[in-house]
């Protein structure tokens, strides 16, 4: 196994002349990226920081971003990747947690500053140290164990967990992709998902290792993505439904040339038949790809082939089967394997599977079992070892391929004094797959809009009740006193095969 100095190391021997990154007007090869991530890595070091240390990036998409992604674990340190839709206290929160001492960003930092024991704006201070320092050698200071990233998920008490990715995980996944997606030195990767999610940065390191050419999206915006399709002709791209569809509609209303597209690929949540059929039809050319994944698997568990050619098929329900080199099985409450068509809790094997959360045992321990990931979702596999998801066990909401913890936005809403109890779960939203929603007994009157804005004060937008019930008597319980949220959400899944989009 190797580590990410390997990828740089390799393009930098094979590919030297070949374009690496296309960034607005900023086009870099292979000798050009390398070279300044090899500084970059010079730089960090003279800024007298310890083998191990976090170094977080708070950035839209980018070439310094891709930069810093390969190059501080390739350097010894480790990169906190940094979810920019985060309100500040969820980010201070991962700071702190994390221990960083460097924060890279390119917006005002804020109280974040005070947390870090420097910051480094993007692109003034970035390039003034790049321009200043000499380059090193990378992977001097790193074995495949080593840590490599810290992941920051929403935590289902609340608090946000650090997903700990070594060298190996990023590797394997990786190779999984390579094996998946099969890029090449011709290929053109449109990263329209933002580089801190699992979908933006999924295919980073086999773009390098593989030669291709990465067309990095700072901000979607559909037109000017397809302009650039059409400019660059771009053959591949990865992206949550939202964007997916987006680009869809877009093409359907204003049609470019986008016959150089051979695949699209989408992950992050479940998306609609109908967004899959108006998608094939907008780029009819194209593979469709669906990925399934999480954090914790670096993050690739399957994916399904040739979506435009099962548009009426049930498989089209399917994730997929494992990508080579992960192993899938269905437990039921005793942790025993399942035989097939059988529902029971997913659970992921490889080398890919995370080294557990940072500074959190008891979760790591309550995760992780011989080896294997307990995902927390419910599904099963049919007989060709397809997987079918159906349900999630853990308190959680995808909404627009960002997860939200039930908890956390419970907690909030606790702490207004009018509300009494608070259930928060999904519904579902033909736009983004899954919408927040909350039934509340209230203490004395409030309004939803009071309610709502409350929420915005204190977690991220995304994680905001867009929809609230009223009830007037307790909230439905069971036996050991928990609250039924199945009977919440029954009247609004009634119409849905399952209960999970």
């Amino acid at each position: 196994m190797h580590t990410l100095a390997d990828p740089l190391r390799y393009a930098a021997r094979n590919y030297a002349e070949r374009p690496a990154t296309i960034c607005g007007d900023v086009r870099l090869n292979y000798r050009e990226l390398t070279a300044r991530c090899r500084r970059l890595g010079g730089a960090l070091h003279g800024l007298g920081l310890e083998i191990g240390d976090r170094i977080a990036i708070l950035a839209a998409n980018s070439h310094q971003y891709i930069e810093t992604y390969m190059t501080v674990p390739a350097a010894g340190f480790v990169v906190v990747p940094l979810n920019t839709r985060h309100a500040e206290a969820e980010l201070a929160y991962a700071l702190r947690d994390s221990g960083t001492k460097v924060l890279l960003t390119d917006v005002d930092p804020g109280g974040l500053a005070d947390i870090v024991e420097r910051v480094i704006s993007i692109p003034d201070d970035y390039e003034v140290l790049l321009a200043a320092a000499s380059e090193i050698e990378l992977g001097g200071h790193v074995t495949e164990q080593s840590l490599a990233g810290l992941f920051y998920t929403g935590g289902t008490t609340g608090a946000s967990k650090g997903v700990m990715l070594s060298h190996r995980n990023l590797i394997a996944n990786s190779h999984n992709w390579t094996a998946f997606a099969q890029p090449g030195p011709e290929d053109i990767k449109t990263v329209i998902a933002p580089l801190f999610h699992a979908a933006g940065s999924n295919s980073v390191i086999s773009s390098i290792w593989s030669g291709g050419v990465q067309l990095i999206i700072p901000k979607f915006i559909p037109g000017q993505i397809l302009d650039l399709i059409e400019r660059e002709r771009a053959t591949q791209t990865l992206g949550v439904p939202i964007m997916i569809a987006a680009l869809a509609e877009e093409q359907h209303a204003n049609p470019r040339d986008v016959s150089s597209v051979r695949m699209v690929s989408h992950g992050g949540s479940p998306i609609t038949t109908e967004v899959i059929r108006r998608a094939i039809a907008a780029f009819p050319g194209a593979e469709f790809a669906h990925l399934y994944g999480a954090t914790e698997t670096g993050p690739l568990i399957s994916g399904l082939h040739h979506e435009e050619r099962m548009p009426h098929s049930d498989l089209l329900r399917s994730c997929g089967q494992p990508v080579p080199g992960v192993e899938v099985r269905i437990l039921d409450q005793q942790g025993q394997e399942l035989p097939v068509s059988e529902i029971g809790e997913i659970a992921v094997k490889g080398p890919n599977i995370t080294q557990g959360y940072w500074n959190k045992p008891e979760q790591t321990a309550a995760a992780l079992k011989e080896g294997w990931y307990l995902s927390g979702d419910v599904g099963y596999v049919d007989e060709n070892n397809n997987i079918f998801l159906m349900d999630r066990a853990k308190d959680m909401i995808i909404t627009g391929a960002e997860n939200v913890y039930c908890t956390e936005v419970e907690e909030i809403l606790h702490k207004h004094p009018a509300v009494l109890q608070a259930a928060v779960f999904g519904i579902p939203d033909a736009q983004w797959g899954e919408a927040v929603h909350a039934a509340i007994q209230l203490r004395h009157p409030a309004e939803a809009e009071e309610l709502i804005a409350f929420c915005r004060e204190h977690i991220a937008g995304y994680k905001v009740p867009k929809g609230i019930d009223f009830w007037d008597k307790p909230l439905p319980l069971s036996g050991p006193g928990k609250i039924l949220k199945r009977e919440l959400r029954k009247p609004y899944w009634a119409a849905e095969k399952k209960q999970v989009r």
